[in-house]
């Protein structure tokens, strides 16, 4: 059974970011999980060799298998192995994440351009009680390959100030470790629009060049609607995925 995409080396060099290594590692499998790229019943490759192929220490590696255990993902069985259990929570760090690469799953990775704190502008699509909001911009990367670029508006009344330093991989979990609330609910919009010139150049299509597009408000634990992002992704490396049981 394949985990992996890439040489071990190149693994491991996406393995950076404020998310602990196991972490990470334990969110890709259940991408793989969800995308059915692991399947109901498979057994995983032993310890040593999944850790060999992923660039990691073992011992890292048991962090993160007993992670996808404490969610019912994972069986771990004494002198047999680890089996994966399919029907266990796969809501993971990236719930909210719906793109996967072309062939499913894909680890995704966040580098922050510029973090802003501006007057709402008339484009965007009614959300909050502010006036003002912080524009985070961003390019995502799946496993490592530039896939799509993001802009995310935080109603302002949910901080007083965001520092560009202080933004963790997941922006959800950031709000709920470091802003007290949690997203709760989502309405996604998808389309097609023209690339935005403000991409980096790590992001393939030019400036103008139809893309998948998606727009997003989101609403807060407390049914607040609390920020709109929209976000331009290649459609050569990315899909838009979403599930239901």
């Amino acid at each position: 059974m394949q985990l992996t995409r890439a040489d071990p080396g190149h693994r491991s060099s996406q393995l950076r970011g404020p998310l602990p290594v196991h972490l990470q590692i334990s969110e890709m499998l259940i991408r793989e999980i969800a995308a059915g790229r692991l399947a109901d019943g498979a057994r995983l490759p032993t310890e040593r060799e999944m850790a060999q192929n992923l660039g990691i220490a073992v011992g890292t590696l048991r962090r993160a298998l007993a992670d996808l255990t404490e969610k019912g993902l994972l069986d771990r069985i004494q002198g047999s192995g680890n089996y994966v259990r399919a029907s266990g929570d796969l809501l993971g760090v990236y719930a909210f994440f719906r793109l996967e690469r072309i062939d499913g799953g894909g680890l995704p990775t966040a580098e922050v351009l510029s973090v802003d704190r501006l007057s709402k502008s008339s484009d965007l699509l009614e959300f909050g009680s502010a006036r003002e909001a912080h524009r985070i911009r961003r390019l995502r990367r799946l496993d490592g390959e530039p896939a799509a670029v993001e802009e995310i508006w935080l109603d302002a009344s949910r901080a007083e100030r965001i520092d560009r330093d202080d933004i963790s991989e997941s922006l959800y979990l950031h709000y709920r470790l470091a802003l007290g609330f949690s997203v709760a609910r989502a309405e996604d919009r998808i389309s097609v629009a023209p690339a935005p010139g403000w991409a980096p150049t790590d992001f393939r299509p030019l400036a103008g060049t139809v893309v998948g597009f998606i727009e997003r408000i989101a609403w807060a634990d407390d049914g607040a609607s609390v920020e709109y992002s929209r976000s331009w992704f290649d459609p050569d490396v990315a899909r838009y995925v979403t599930r239901f049981k």
